[in-house]
């Protein structure tokens, strides 16, 4: 067993098993106090609730509890493991939901036959939560399930594999669109893979101004085009009128390369066919499409990103997800609507092109970060991620009609702990 293996063992099974606990955020020191807790004193809340089914966001904590569901089909890079199997990663979105925005979390795995039936039990049980955050599920019974949960439950919904990934891929894409002296309604785009990510990703740089007949997208087969008879109705929207068939094809003269596939798909010889300054996405994680030292020592012109934290323009979800909650959350809306993906974007982008305070230098060892082509996308340890992002968020949901309640007074958030002013 290697030492990397074996202290990720260690990490979660020591000293005590799992990665979260449950904390009392109440008293229960005497007599009066468990009284209060439980019997007879809990009834009180329960009348209250029972009459208006909003005083449960005044008397438990349904406000700022999100449930991480999953059915094990698609765990990270491992594929279908099961849904128990899934219960780590769940619980590290729970590790993140606290540490980065405040926010409780409870892990749902669900063991579920088909995706009606993980539908259905999800639904019977979202009004315990102010938020469901789906994770890990297969394409294309993921746009199925999501679909479905929202228009069911009177909370947000949000697959993180699909906008989460969206959400931050854009932002980074315009700021590298920018410096490469593009625009985005013009750059040619190949994206390899029609998974959850990658369909989400075009889906959303369409709706920031992409032109869909720009787009190629390949999967298993090669290029999506409108010749194939073997398409799902979420590839068939990037189906393009092409002759193209092969990523050797689809990759001269792009502008843009978009990778969630696999690794090792794209060559140095692909790389040397795109255009002048290419922007390219190897998402795929821990090996991407291409290595960049590799693409660097190719293209010296290329701006690269990665899913990786050992190299510059990390793509990271956790850039998004706990922010993009925790403003829905403190307005109650009733979902996570496309206003307030963009808002995220936009957010997320212009925070990248503000001077880099010291304490994200200090975290990195570095003696200066500035935007530019090593630095398109903001860090995760960058604490201006809650302020800019929630706020931008809230006030999306306020503007578009998906809140329950006005811009919270108490914003904008300058640590974790000013999120229970609401």
């Amino acid at each position: 067993m290697t030492d990397a293996r074996q202290a990720a063992l260690d990490y979660h099974a020591k000293p005590i098993p799992g990665k979260l606990s449950v904390e009392l955020t109440k008293p229960t020191a005497t007599a009066k106090d468990l009284a209060l807790a439980y019997s007879p004193g809990v009834a009180e809340p329960c009348r209250e609730i029972a009459r208006d089914p909003e005083n449960a966001y005044r008397y438990t904590g349904k406000g700022n509890l999100v449930a991480v569901i999953s059915d094990g089909s698609a765990i990270l890079g491992l594929g279908n493991l099961g849904a128990l199997a899934s219960k780590p990663v769940m619980e590290g979105k729970g590790v993140l939901f606290k540490r980065f925005a405040g926010i409780n979390s409870v892990d749902i795995e669900v063991n579920a036959e088909s995706p009606q039936a993980f539908i259905d039990t999800v639904a019977r049980i979202a009004d315990t939560w102010g938020g469901i955050n789906l994770e890990d599920i297969k394409a294309p019974e993921c746009f199925e399930i999501e679909q479905a949960l929202i228009e069911q439950c009177s909370i947000p919904v949000f697959h993180d594999d699909q906008h989460g990934t969206a959400i931050v891929t854009a932002a980074g894409m315009l700021n590298a669109l920018e410096i490469a002296g593009k625009a985005l309604d013009e750059a040619r785009i190949v994206c390899m893979g029609a998974g959850a990510a990658a369909i989400a990703c075009m889906k959303l740089l369409v709706t920031c101004g992409a032109r869909a007949e720009n787009i190629v997208m390949l999967d298993r087969k090669g290029v999506i085009h409108t010749g194939r008879e073997d398409l799902n109705q979420y590839k068939a929207m990037f189906a393009a009128d092409t002759d193209r068939r092969t990523l050797d094809d689809a990759i001269d003269g792009a502008d843009v390369f978009v990778g969630l596939s696999g690794p090792g798909l794209m060559t140095a010889d692909h790389i040397r066919k795109m255009a002048p300054n290419p922007v390219v996405f190897a998402c795929t994680n821990p090996d991407p499409e291409i290595h960049p030292d590799l693409a660097r020592e190719t293209r010296p012109d290329v701006i690269m990103a990665t899913g990786r934290s050992d190299y510059p323009n990390q793509v990271n979800n956790v850039l998004g997800f706990p922010f993009i909650f925790r403003g829905a959350l403190d307005v109650r809306a009733t979902r996570i609507n496309e206003e307030m993906k963009v808002a995220a974007v936009h957010a997320l982008k212009d925070l990248a092109r503000e001077p880099v305070p010291q304490e994200v230098l200090d975290a990195y060892e570095m003696e200066s970060m500035a935007f530019g082509r090593d630095y398109i996308i903001p860090t995760p340890v960058d604490v201006r991620l809650l302020e800019r992002i929630t706020s931008a968020v809230a006030q999306a949901a306020v503007d578009s009609g998906v809140a329950r309640r006005p811009y919270p007074s108490h914003y904008p958030l300058k640590s974790v702990d000013d999120v229970y002013g609401v």
